[in-house]
């Protein structure tokens, strides 16, 4: 399974009017965005499906049809035995992969149409009729892709037997003539088996969208679903996500999630952690807190998980296979209720918000219709004995256990419900039912107003205030961007809750070479006025987190007739251009005050503590239990001192000290009478809490804290929380950027390098005692100092630059500099790295340079890893599209001539590039090659001038080979 670029993008735009005529004459519906229709509701109401992967070639492999299918037969393979193991994951629905360009293009069914393998027995039939007798539907996997047709040494598409079958020549090994065999498959399936749920379809073939075939299954079959693999085509019904890695934490699939709700996603993933995503010949381990997790987590963002296991040839599963599906079989029905027939929750569907918690806890949310009940899904416990999130509205009324029925006790103001004194925690979701009296004190969205400094025509401001998140604001590329909001009149503003549209990824991340990025804000400020002109100074500056689901401004409880949210940035980087300075908002909404939960008080308030001097309770609407204590200032004398602060061990804890402050002053903290420290203290608004953390050390039992400040006037205290540190190999998030990336190729003789850095920290963490700079090898030398910053803060960078020059009198030999960021982390040494490599270019080269480098542009096209390749990376999807080219700029040489440029890639079957020198007329270079992982090398000659030199590889129209590098010789 893999995705690929459409290879000819014209043919849409071509083919237009008569796809319009065809469905004219054919009576088919045009194509449309099938976002909801009633036919999707039981896949919406599911949580999972069972994906197998199982045709000729699993293990051991068969060459023959025939000989297979008696293997197949003969080793007892039962349909009911799958359908047994899918009821057990708590799958409502099988995908069939055997017509798989992997597997030998096998049909499970006695096909009448010859071409490739068909079985006599008509397993698919068996499935289907398996499934109807037990409740899971059944959806047959179609390839589009005929390049894998001899992968195995022998031909396993009979292009003679299928044109003597059509009375015309018809080369199967071609997208074209492959497109023409399988649309007659998808319609000998439809007339045979109308039980069938629908079609899985990796990725588009133009043949099938030339001719309207999806428009034909909808006619012939309305009630059957159709779901791409990785792209979003619109008359589909599904998007699924196929094998999303590389999210913190692991399992959160939908971090990596490019399709927002309500369309139908999957995620579409492999059981077994190793292997291939058929049967190999081993029994690979699978990861229960990996599959657990995301079995939650996408249940949690109303995907579905596809789960995809590896069936032997008589169809059993491998042993470690069999023993999750028999643990899933007793985990799942506990907590049912609280994955079936639910909704992601901090999402359109309503409910609190998801994401990382206090403490390092993780999790996600589900709601049930209208979202008065919802389930708190745990699934990284945190390091204490309670859960705390933003609860969004709703005013909490009861919270239990779901597994044991145990009532909790929970606390709730500010904004945020903390459910208390947890002793029972599952190992992969510990699960809280949370009822609630619905959301409470936000203004009717249709009582506000929206306007925007920027608007994408089609989606205007006022999609941002209509409650639908079928509509939305689009900026148009342009930041920054302000946003006002219109009251209506003077009115209480207590927070905003903003739902960005979730249509990125939460990180920068490549998928099968596509560059995706975060389209979220980070850094904003909101302002208040009463005349919608005149704002005076923000109310808040800060960065949002780059998160799914709902995000929150606290305001302070503020009046006013406008807000105006004035956006600075987004997270992505112009590496990857379809998200760069992209910004698009579902909804936001206004509210004036925060629910207070008729529940328990929250444990260290600052305002129940001992206090001295002029230190006092005040209230505060967006703190804890709706004061703090303020006053503090002037020295010890001013001061709140816990006297019962209790652990059950002597160490080192973190002590969370929550804060209010207009502007940056300090707290001073004494444990236990000893000296204090002095925390600095960020400023912002005055109203809204904020937090800062230390490590403090701690005896056994009850400790004393004492908490003053010796600045003029000290914050407003809030609470303190008190949590075992972190793991010491947990490193906060952050992105670093070097300038240039990719290997280095260079020159004979001494030579010199600038080198950029960027640090930017993604969490909420602090990074303390900042130091960035390389570290060169013995001999080298290094230019410029070391950038260095006293913290970093959510989103906040830091930059350096730097010249590196190699040793005097002999060429650079092999070396990898490293560029380090160390840092603090709660008094801890940490430290993230990146090589910068470097090697000698070869002696018949006058050029060499990666395809990955950051100085070339990559137009839409992305880097993908690929081992064998010189740089260990390639540029991947090039070609099929304009946009879709690698532009290679300041190619210098020394003097002005004809050169040969060596072009080094990967491809499977025959494809071509165009190469571009200086804007001249393209060249065309056809190439070919096996298996897309074999470096290959091909030359063109080319004529350049003295000096700089632009070559741009390219492709307009059809799909080209993936590049790895350039040379000149």
């Amino acid at each position: 399974m893999q995705r690929r670029r459409t290879p000819s993008r014209v043919l849409s735009a071509c083919a237009a009017l008569l796809l319009a005529l065809t469905a004219y004459i054919v009576g088919a519906p045009a194509a449309g965005a099938e976002v909801e229709h009633p036919r999707q509701q039981w896949l919406r109401d599911s949580t999972a499906g069972l994906f197998l992967h199982w045709g000729m070639f699993t293990a051991p492999r068969h060459l023959d049809c025939a000989a297979w299918e008696r293997d197949v037969t003969g080793g007892g393979w039962s349909p009911d035995y799958w359908v047994d193991e899918a009821r057990k994951l708590g799958a409502s629905y099988i995908v069939l992969a055997t017509f798989h360009s992997r597997l030998g293009y096998a049909r499970p069914w006695p096909s009448k149409i010859p071409g490739s393998c068909a079985t006599q027995r008509d397993l698919l039939g068996e499935l289907v009729k398996a499934g109807q007798a037990k409740g899971v539907r059944v959806i047959l996997y179609m390839t589009d892709d005929p390049q894998w047709h001899n992968e195995q040494g022998v031909e396993t598409l009979d292009s003679a037997a299928y044109s003597a079958y059509k009375g015309r020549s018809v080369d199967l090994t071609t997208r074209n003539g492959f497109g023409q065999f399988s649309y007659d498959l998808f319609f000998e399936v439809m007339e045979n088996y109308p039980d069938l749920a629908g079609f899985w379809i990796d990725n588009d073939n133009e043949y099938w969208e030339q001719n309207q075939l999806y428009e034909q299954i909808r006619q012939k079959r309305p009630s059957w679903l159709l779901s791409n693999n990785n792209e979003d085509t619109p008359i589909m019904d599904t998007v699924s996500n196929e094998q999303k890695t590389g999210m913190t934490p692991a399992y959160d699939y939908p971090q990596a999630a490019f399709t927002p709700m309500p369309r139908l996603t999957e995620a579409d993933y492999k059981l077994p952690t190793t292997g291939d995503w058929w049967y190999d010949g081993g029994s690979h381990p699978v990861d229960f807190r990996l599959s657990t997790g995301r079995y939650v987590t996408n249940a949690g963002s109303s995907m579905k998980s596809l789960m995809a296991e590896t069936p032997m040839v008589n169809g059993r599963f491998p042993p470690q296979q069999e023993e999750f599906n028999n643990f899933m079989a007793g985990w799942v029905p506990p907590i049912r209720s609280s994955l079936q027939g639910t909704e992601g929750g901090g999402y359109m569907y309503g409910g609190m918000q998801p994401g990382f918690w206090n403490d390092g806890a993780h999790g996600v949310v589900t709601v049930e219709r209208g979202a008065k009940v919802q389930y708190v899904h745990v699934v990284t416990r945190p390091r204490t004995d309670q859960v705390r999130l933003r609860d969004n509205g709703y005013r909490v009324s009861a919270v239990s256990d779901l597994r044991t029925g145990e009532r909790m006790r929970f606390a709730q103001s500010g904004g945020y419900l903390t459910i208390l004194g947890i002793t029972k925690w599952d190992d992969y979701d510990t699960v809280f039912k949370v009822e609630t009296h619905g959301q409470e004190h936000f203004y009717p969205q249709s009582a506000l107003k929206a306007t925007a400094t920027s608007t994408r025509a089609g989606h205007p401001a006022g999609a941002l205030v209509d409650g639908s998140f079928q509509n939305y604001w689009d900026a148009d590329a342009k930041l920054p961007v302000s946003l006002t909001l219109d009251l209506g009149k003077r009115r209480e503003a207590a927070y905003l809750a903003v739902n960005q549209r979730e249509w990125s990824p939460t990180y920068a991340r490549e998928t099968f070479g596509r560059p995706e990025d975060s389209a979220r804000i980070k850094d904003y400020r909101v302002y208040a006025g009463d005349d919608g002109k005149h704002w005076g100074k923000p109310v808040r500056s800060a960065a949002m987190r780059s998160a799914r689901g709902v995000q929150f401004i606290d305001l302070g409880g503020i009046r006013a007739r406008y807000l105006k949210l004035e956006v600075l940035n987004t997270w992505g980087g112009p590496q990857a251009p379809r998200f760069y300075q992209e910004l698009q908002i579902d909804e936001i909404k206004v509210a004036s005050a925060y629910p207070v939960g008729l529940g328990a008080a929250m444990p260290l308030e600052a305002e129940r503590q001992a206090r001295s001097g002029s230190a006092r309770p005040d209230l505060c609407q967006a703190c804890s239990g709706l004061a703090r204590v303020v006053g503090l200032g002037g020295g010890p004398r001013n001061a709140v001192t816990y006297r019962d602060v209790t652990v059950p061990a002597a160490g080192t804890y973190r002590l969370e000290l929550d804060h209010t402050a207009a502007a940056a002053t300090s707290l001073s903290v004494s444990v236990n009478g000893a000296a204090a420290v002095e925390v600095p203290v960020s400023g912002d608004n005055a109203d809204v809490p904020a937090a800062t953390a230390l490590a403090v050390p701690l005896n056994a039992g009850a400790n004393t804290i004492t908490l003053s400040s010796t600045a003029r006037q000290g914050p407003g205290l809030d609470r303190i929380a008190v949590a075992p540190m972190p793991p010491a190999s947990e490193v906060p998030k952050t992105t670093m950027t070097v300038d240039p990336s990719g290997l280095q190729w260079v020159g004979p003789g001494q030579q010199s390098m600038k080198v950029s850095t960027k640090l930017r920290l993604d969490v909420d963490d602090a990074l303390d005692q900042v130091n960035l700079a390389p570290v060169v090898p013995a001999g080298w030398t290094l230019t410029g100092a070391a950038a260095t910053a006293a913290t970093l803060r959510l989103g906040q960078t830091l930059e350096g630059t730097w010249t590196l020059t190699s040793p005097p009198g002999q060429d650079v030999t092999t070396a990898d500099i490293p560029i380090t960021a160390s840092f603090q982390v709660l008094g801890r040494a940490n430290q993230v790295t990146k090589q910068l490599r470097v090697r000698l270019r070869p002696a018949d080269r006058v050029f060499v340079r990666e395809a990955e480098d950051s100085r070339n542009r990559l137009g839409s096209a992305g880097i993908t890893n690929c081992s064998p390749c010189s740089g260990g990376q390639k540029v991947r999807n090039l070609g099929g599209a304009a946009d879709a080219y690698v532009l290679f700029e300041d190619v210098t040489v020394d003097t002005a001539g004809q050169y040969t440029l060596f072009i080094d890639f990967t491809v499977n079957g025959d494809r071509s590039y165009f190469v571009t020198v200086n804007d001249a007329a393209p060249i065309e270079v056809k190439v070919s090659g096996v298996g897309n992982n074999t470096p290959y090398t091909t030359s063109v000659p080319v004529t350049l001038r003295a000096g700089a030199n632009t070559i741009k590889i390219h492709n307009d129209t059809e799909a080209a080979p993936d590049l790895d590098r350039l040379s000149l010789g």
